[in-house]
């Protein structure tokens, strides 16, 4: 792309939020994991009966009645660590989280190897406090070390506690263990391209979908990392893949454009911004981007219109209004681009650019007074330069201000470089004439 814009950088944020809400879903119901859990262990069982009649309430799913009699069992058998854990389990499914912890504590006080109440606690932690879940997951890991379930959720309050490092050591354990598992794969790729590891975690979306192909979390895992690696090819196909099977996600769509718009592919960039706003409105930055296409194209109007859009979402961003200066300084309107590059300025007056942008549109406008009151101000922020010195020489001239005409002209001719352009012969001549005639009049 021949402009010196550069379209908005992305961050992987957004994409890494969707995929851990996505696997948020899944692993949303620790109850589903406990059971898992308690039905692989085998406990004494001190006290046949209640125990026996807390299973039962278990198995018709009456939480209320099994917290009742396992409530009853640890009240004659406190330092029993089954019960506390049948306890904590019959909270977790009433939603009684609080109490199904400090059952989980109770346990594992009691019985550190029991890994089942190790993981449930871990699980009743995650949640609330990521960090605090790492100790029980790492024991059951340990208590475990042949299953692959205790290191991926390991692996999952690492990386939710912000230890992205542990994280992925965690997920790749659990992985050996269970090259098979689509989880784990999504897991690790998400965590590998949070940490700018985007060739290892295209790898890991591959395998994730050879194992589940209708997972559209991890085309657009896959598709993120392929962006990331500045794959924009493989990366717009796999995109329109996925969209052809979600039509309505627009904001793949916006992905998608700014994919094509790397690869100057303008129009297709264009028709996914039409698509999009079908679904939902334009937003500020889709009309950035659709402004930045057209300018591309060279289609100055149609980045007019994008722009005045784009200014009432956001009437005080100075770029936006030195943006639409430009583009009105292509279409010849004059006035209406130095209006513009005022507002910017007044907007931030460190942005000299702009400032210097209404000195031209005003020079432009033959309005030579307000050009020369521009580079008053300009010669605040920067010393003059021979382009604006030229600028000055012509507006007193001009103006009919020919002493102040000679003497801008004279600077510049000191200022400038070169003896052989246009500017440096129409400088001399000009101060050659009005030297003659200033003698002529008297006055040098």
């Amino acid at each position: 792309m021949n402009s010196s814009y550069k379209f908005p950088a992305r961050k992987h944020c957004t994409i890494i939020l969707r995929l851990f809400l996505a696997l948020l879903l899944f692993f949303g119901f620790p109850s589903r994991i406990a059971a898992q859990a308690a039905r692989v262990q085998h406990f004494p069982n001190p006290d046949k009966e209640l125990l026996d009649q807390g299973q039962k309430a278990m198995d018709r799913q009456d939480y209320a009645a099994a917290a009742e009699t396992y409530r009853r069992f640890v009240a004659d058998q406190p330092d029993e660590a089954y019960g506390h854990f049948q306890l904590g389990y019959a909270y977790t499914a009433l939603n009684r989280h609080d109490e199904a912890t400090a059952e989980y504590r109770k346990a594992v006080e009691l019985d550190p190897k029991m890994s089942a109440a190790q993981m449930n606690l871990g699980l009743e932690l995650l949640e609330k406090d990521p960090a605090s879940a790492v100790e029980p997951f790492q024991k059951a890991a340990e208590l475990m070390p042949d299953q692959a379930r205790p290191r991926f959720l390991l692996g999952w309050a690492l990386e939710r506690s912000s230890q992205a490092a542990p994280a992925i050591e965690q997920y790749q354990q659990a992985e050996k263990l269970d090259a098979k598992n689509f989880d784990i794969h999504f897991a690790l790729g998400r965590a590998l391209l949070a940490s700018q590891r985007a060739a290892d975690a295209e790898t890991e979306f591959r395998l994730a979908l050879e194992l589940k192909p209708d997972s559209r979390q991890s085309e657009l895992g896959l598709a993120e990392s392929l962006i990331a690696q500045k794959k924009f090819e493989p990366a717009a196909n796999q995109l329109g893949a996925y969209l052809k099977s979600q039509p309505q996600d627009s904001e793949s769509r916006i992905q998608r454009a700014k994919v094509l718009a790397d690869l100057s592919k303008f129009d297709e960039a264009l028709a996914e911004l039409d698509q999009a706003e079908k679904i939902k409105p334009a937003t500020l930055a889709t009309l950035k981007l659709r402004a930045q296409l057209y300018l591309e194209m060279k289609k100055y109007p149609e980045e007019t219109a994008a722009l005045q859009k784009a200014i009432a979402l956001a009437p005080k961003e100075a770029n936006l209004h030195d943006r639409l200066g430009h583009a009105l300084l292509e279409q010849r309107q004059y006035p209406p681009a130095a209006q513009e590059f005022g507002i910017a300025y007044q907007l931030d007056p460190r942005m000299t650019p702009a400032l210097r942008n209404w000195i031209s549109a005003q020079f432009l406008a033959q309005n030579y007074a307000a050009t020369l009151a521009g580079l008053d101000l300009l010669e605040k922020h920067e010393p003059p330069t021979d382009g604006t010195m030229f600028v000055r020489a012509v507006c007193y001239d001009k103006l009919g201000k020919q002493p102040e005409a000679l003497d801008a002209y004279q600077k510049f001719l000191t200022l400038h470089p070169g003896t052989n352009d246009d500017q440096y012969f129409e400088a001399a001549a000009r101060a050659r004439s009005l030297t003659k005639s200033l003698k002529a009049k008297g006055k040098k």
